[in-house]
């Protein structure tokens, strides 16, 4: 097992215990390269996330792109052992609850 697929395996664990009844799914590499490792679906929200074994492991091409991409409609991410709080942090904050608006009852 690299050192890779050992950090996603216990980030998987991480994110079902941060975001009960999660649904986490590992994305085909070969499908579409540069797609994001990992969709995480939870709510009605969502989030993909670039796994990498470290901050200097290489971006694949298209990886910044999907990222980006999926940052701006949702959430979207490189996490590696060493930004992972960061981003599990960021992420906690766009899975919290909206609000429901209230209406005046004038």
């Amino acid at each position: 097992m690299t050192l890779e697929s050992r950090f996603q395996a216990r980030l998987i664990k991480k994110l079902k215990v941060l975001f009960p009844d999660c649904v986490v799914l590992k994305n085909d590499t070969d499908y579409q390269q540069g797609v994001p490792d990992l969709l995480v679906l939870y709510r009605d929200q969502w989030a993909m996330l670039e796994v990498k074994a470290s901050a200097t492991s290489d971006e694949q091409p298209n990886q910044g792109y999907y990222i980006d991409k999926f940052d701006s409609m949702s959430f979207g991410a490189f996490i590696y052992p060493e930004n992972a709080e960061e981003v599990l942090d960021a992420l906690q904050s766009t899975f919290q609850p909206r609000r429901k608006t209230r209406v005046s009852q004038r």
